[in-house]
This record gives structure tokens, sequence and C-alpha cells, in this order.
């Protein structure tokens, strides 16, 4: 079933990639605090231009770009990208190695331009899965743009939601079992504290780049 973004919704994502209403009809609306996007399409994209998959991915890499600086100029705080989920890693091996090397040449290459607009990199998912030279790379892009303070870009990277709920639930486990936690304080709160997206709002905009659902 296709993606029917509301008429607001669809204004922003058409500004969000450069083709959308002029500035001043956007000056009184509310623009949401964090825009969530399950980056997701790209070998299909590929596919049906007869070009590799990974062709696809690269031009996702474009886009990434240019949402990332259009979600700084109209300041919204918060873009998480959903890059490479758990199920990814079922991909032929090939197409991860190369997913990978984009990954790591992202993270090198867009330090000058998160450090000039004042971008703070950050990561959710199972990153100790990743190859080092990712991990390695990973790290060293957040250290540099720790100080960011207008917006932070969060990479979604072998990420799943099921995991994300299992790891919470390990964590509030291993304190309940230390004395910790009673069992009469686990509430909603108290799981939200022990997920990857701990201290950082809810989406308000989540938008799928293939349109499905």
């Amino acid at each position: 079933m296709p993606y029917h973004p509301s008429a607001e919704a669809q204004k922003l994502i058409d500004r969000l990639v450069g083709a959308g209403a002029a500035e001043e009809s956007w000056a009184e609306k509310p623009l949401p605090k964090h825009v969530a996007i399950i980056m997701d399409g790209n070998g299909r994209w590929a596919g049906d231009r007869g070009l590799p998959r990974i062709e696809g991915h690269r031009e996702g890499i474009q886009s990434v770009r240019a949402v990332a600086q259009a979600c700084r100029k109209l300041e919204i705080p918060y873009l998480t990208l959903y890059a490479f989920s758990t199920e990814n890693w079922k991909r032929p091996r090939t197409e991860i190695a190369a997913l990978m090397k984009l990954l790591r040449d992202f993270l090198k290459e867009e330090i000058p331009e998160m450090l000039e607009n004042r971008i703070r990199l950050d990561s959710i998912g199972n990153i100790k899965k990743l190859p080092l030279y990712v991990q390695h790379q990973l790290s060293k892009t957040s250290r540099a743009t720790k100080a960011g303070d207008m917006m932070q870009l969060t990479l979604a990277l072998s990420y799943g939601s099921r995991d994300e709920i299992t790891q919470a639930v390990k964590k509030i486990a291993r304190k309940t079992v230390q004395g910790k936690i009673k069992e009469s304080q686990i509430t909603q709160e108290l799981v939200s504290e022990h997920l990857f997206t701990a201290g950082m709002p809810d989406p308000d905009l989540m938008i799928r780049s293939s349109g499905e659902l």
C-alpha cells in the first residue's frame, strides 16, 4: 500500500529536498523538533534504472547530505537516519562490505561540514557488530563534533526495534538482580530511560524514503 503523507507533511518533505513552497509560507507554521527517516529503497532505485545496487546506496548518501543541510537550515534540532538495520546483515557480503566503506567515507568526509554547521553526530544500535574500521571512524567523528549545538544527527546502525527493547530489558533485569531496581519501580518511563534513544524526544515526523509502509 503506497504511503500518502498529510498535506503539511508533504510540504515539509518537499521543503527538505528543496522543492517546497516559499519560505514565507512557513514563517508562522510550527516545524517538527525531531525528523526521523528510514533510509531504504536505494537498491530498488538502482535496479529500476539498470544500475548496480551500490550506485543506489551512493545516491542515498547524497540524499542524506541534502536532507541534513535542509534540516539544519530549518533549525530542526534532531534528525535521525535509520541507515542500516539488523535485517540488513542478511544481504550479500559484497554489498555489506561496500556499504560499510561508503559509511566510513561519509563519516570521514562530513566532519568539516558538521563542524561548520555545528552538527553533533551520535549513533544508536548494536555498534559493536560493525567492522572495527567503521567503529573507529564513527568514534572519531563523534568526538570531533561533540560541541555541535545546533542539531543532533543520529545514525541508527545495526539497529532493530526489537533488539533495542531486548537490550533495555536485559539492563533492567541486571539492575533488578543487583537490587538496584525494585519490580514496583519498573514503569514505561524507566524502560524509556534504558533504550538506545534515551534523552531524545520521540520523532514527530517519520519518513520512509521508499514510500512503503
